[in-house]
């Protein structure tokens, strides 16, 4: 197949989701996400598909709309997530809350996958040196407990098994799936709580003694996607200043 490879980004209007999309453009790719002003910029085509990913009946219109413009996915990127409404301890966690982060932040990105690994697979059999990838985007809230906001945490730790299943599933394709999981990343979802993780973050919770950038997660996901880890699906990378290690 002749042209750009083409990534499809989700969630990729703001944050770290405009970072990877920015930085996959300036790697090469095209690229079909949300709106992002800057991306025609870079030489690129650009698609914006306006959809709800919580919606399964916006899954379909994604996909054609893609595979319409540019007749290939070669990588997904499951950025699309939200945050509760507001932060409740878990004793007063509310139905809709739980009900609201989950449809997005594990089932909308589980059928989407399923959706686009069969066009994926489709690919494979028609270019066997084709390499798709699918790398999802959850957080160290994966595997850490928050009981403020417990239906991201639970959300988190849904997306990351399914990043292990389809990684699973995904291998006798020659697809490989990888998990990236961001530590404390300044965007427009934390704002709200920057005083405290500015405070925590100066008492030594994060080695590197510093919040994480968009732009960190953007290059871990340029990686994967470029093939630097081919021998390693399932791999979760952990972008956090090094929250994950244990430390006395």
């Amino acid at each position: 197949m002749k042209g750009k490879p083409v990534a499809l980004v989700t969630g990729a209007g703001f944050g770290i989701g405009r970072s990877i999309a920015i930085e996959l453009a300036q790697s090469g790719y095209d690229i079909a996400a949300v709106d992002i002003e800057r991306i025609e910029e870079l030489g690129v085509d650009f698609f914006p598909i306006q959809a709800d990913i919580s919606l399964l009946e916006d899954h379909k219109k994604i996909i054609e709309l893609t595979l319409s413009k540019f007749e290939r996915i070669d990588v997904l990127v499951n950025n699309a997530g939200i945050a509760p409404d507001k932060r409740l301890d878990i004793l007063e966690t509310t139905p809709d809350s739980y009900d609201r982060v989950l449809s997005v932040n594990s089932r909308g990105a589980f059928f989407l996958t399923q959706r686009a690994a069969r066009k994926m697979i489709d690919l494979v059999h028609k270019d066997p040196n084709c390499r798709p990838c699918i790398i999802f985007i959850s957080s160290i809230s994966a595997d850490v407990s928050s009981p403020s906001r417990a239906e991201y945490c639970i959300s988190k730790a849904a997306l990351s098994q399914i990043s292990r299943i389809f990684a699973d599933r995904l291998s006798e394709f020659n697809i490989n799936v990888y998990e990236v999981r961001p530590g404390i990343i300044q965007t427009r979802m934390t704002a709200a709580v920057k005083d405290k993780y500015d405070r925590q973050i100066a008492e030594g919770l994060i080695p590197q003694k510093r919040w994480g950038q968009p732009e960190d997660v953007a290059r871990a996901v340029v990686s994967l996607a470029k093939g630097s880890f081919s021998y390693s699906t399932g791999m979760v990378v952990e972008v956090s200043g090094g929250m994950n290690i244990r430390r006395l």
